[in-house]
């Protein structure tokens, strides 16, 4: 009998060496951790987050070896896990790929740095981990298909099995038990887009769980557990029960020659994805023509139907969080403030200019930018003046796309902003983490990633 596709999935998984990975994806995963650290303590002090860290320290030892980023504590890997995972997406500046519409940083992170840290993992170990838990998720994301991103949150579900490969790579799992662990991490991969609706803080407990539960499956099967071999494509698997467009290849898709971690974008503004090509479309427009919010009677946005799904919902955002899912809202801040960072929308989303400007704008399926999606995330938009003139404008590549990417003075300077806007670094902090994360192969043990003493 032939190997399923995800036993193939599950073997690349358990055997994947550092040596075996090209020196710019080693670089690349670099960048993306450096990038995550800084969204994951940008969710110290939210709402949510607290609440969820809260209910860990009721339910977890006051100990243990796996740091909680956004206090400085120490607890179990699962509980570690499942707060970092929480306060990675609170901001809405964690990484991206564009294909599987899905954002492993946020899943992936939490349950490798936890391992890592439990059995004092080397760096290399610690990003070969990472590796194959990218390029697992995002395999699975992209085998789910769009249907499945219209009702699911990808990132609680294809997150599940992420989470599960690094912390079982990092397990020394064998490929049968890798298959163990993606059986009952499929099993528990949830996530629903109905939060959307109400403001609700669903987003970041699908991280947390995506994360700690995809690390428990991986203990479970270290100790023997047993999970079905087929979760993914099986008649009764998560393709099944989750999507009516699911392609079983995407699995296995050239596995060691295409690197999805060289794929993934990272998230130049504070805000839902979905809105950012429209917004580098507008600020090119009013750049260009020398345009004030004042002049502009109104914006048309060229979407995806992914767009509309997401954002849709959200008319009059009530909170924060919520107005990061408004497309009007967003390209509101950046018309009246120039950009739409985390302070902008702290302070901002409600201005009666940001207002005035978001009732001005509207979003319209486009054939050529839905066709080319999820692949490619074309921003186009229309402006028309108060004074009749009609200006058009397009980008190809949003900021932070692989072709349009930030260097790492640009992931610095992203990483110094969040962190100032939670108070959970101080500079000199900032300055001896990333000394470490850009030589990060180079670490023998993958202990504190910040100094203890500022819990």
């Amino acid at each position: 009998m032939s190997e399923s596709q995800s036993a193939a999935l599950a073997r690349f998984a358990a055997t994947l060496q550092y040596q075996d990975i090209p020196a710019d994806v080693i670089e690349r995963a670099k960048n993306l951790y450096a990038d995550w650290v800084g969204s994951a303590l940008a969710g110290k002090g939210g709402r949510p987050v607290e609440a969820l860290a809260a209910f860990a320290r009721r339910m977890a030892p006051a100990s243990g070896r796996c740091e909680v980023l956004i206090s400085r504590e120490r607890t179990t890997p699962y509980f570690a896990a499942f707060i970092n995972g929480a306060s990675s997406h609170y901001a809405e500046q964690d990484d991206v790929h564009n294909g599987s519409v899905f954002h492993p940083a946020a899943v992936v992170f939490p349950a490798a740095l936890a391992i890592a840290q439990e059995i004092g993992a080397s760096g290399k170990e610690f990003l070969t981990a990472a590796i194959v838990g990218y390029e697992v998720g995002i395999r699975v994301g992209e085998f789910l298909g769009r249907s499945h991103y219209r009702v699911f949150h990808t990132t609680g579900t294809a997150g599940t099995l992420a989470a599960a490969a690094a912390a079982g790579r990092l397990l020394g799992l064998t490929a049968e038990q890798m298959l163990d662990a993606f059986g009952s991490a499929g099993t528990q991969a949830a996530g629903l887009w109905e939060f959307l609706a109400d403001a609700a803080d669903s987003k970041q407990l699908h991280t947390a769980k995506a994360a700690a539960d995809g690390l428990m499956a991986a203990c479970l099967a270290k100790e023997g557990f047993k999970g079905a071999k087929r979760i993914l494509e099986g008649p009764r698997g998560m393709a099944a029960g989750m999507s009516t467009d699911a392609d079983a290849a995407k699995l296995v898709d050239r596995l060691k020659d295409r690197w999805t971690v060289a794929e993934t974008s990272f998230k130049f503004h504070a805000s839902c994805r979905h809105t950012h090509p429209a917004a580098d479309a507008l600020a090119k427009v009013l750049a260009d023509h020398k345009l004030s919010p004042a002049d502009v009677r109104e914006v048309v946005t060229y979407v995806h139907q992914g767009a509309i799904d997401v954002l849709g919902p959200v008319v009059n955002p009530t909170t924060v969080h919520q107005a990061k899912f408004s497309m009007g809202t967003v390209l509101g801040l950046i018309a009246e403030r120039g950009s739409a960072g985390v302070q902008d929308f702290e302070t901002h989303y409600q201005d009666a200019g940001v207002v005035a400007f978001r009732n001005k704008v509207s979003m319209r399926l486009d054939a050529e930018v839905d066709t080319a999606y999820p692949q490619r995330w074309i921003g186009k938009v229309t402006v028309t003046t108060k004074d009749g003139q009609h200006y058009a404008g397009r980008v190809d590549e949003p900021k932070g796309d692989p072709g349009n990417t930030l260097s790492r003075k640009e992931i610095e300077e992203k990483f110094t902003r969040l962190v100032e806007f939670s108070s959970s670094a101080i500079h000199s902090e900032v300055a001896v983490f990333f000394q470490h994360a850009w030589e990060l192969e180079s670490t023998p043990r993958m202990a504190a990633t910040l100094p203890e003493h500022n819990a």
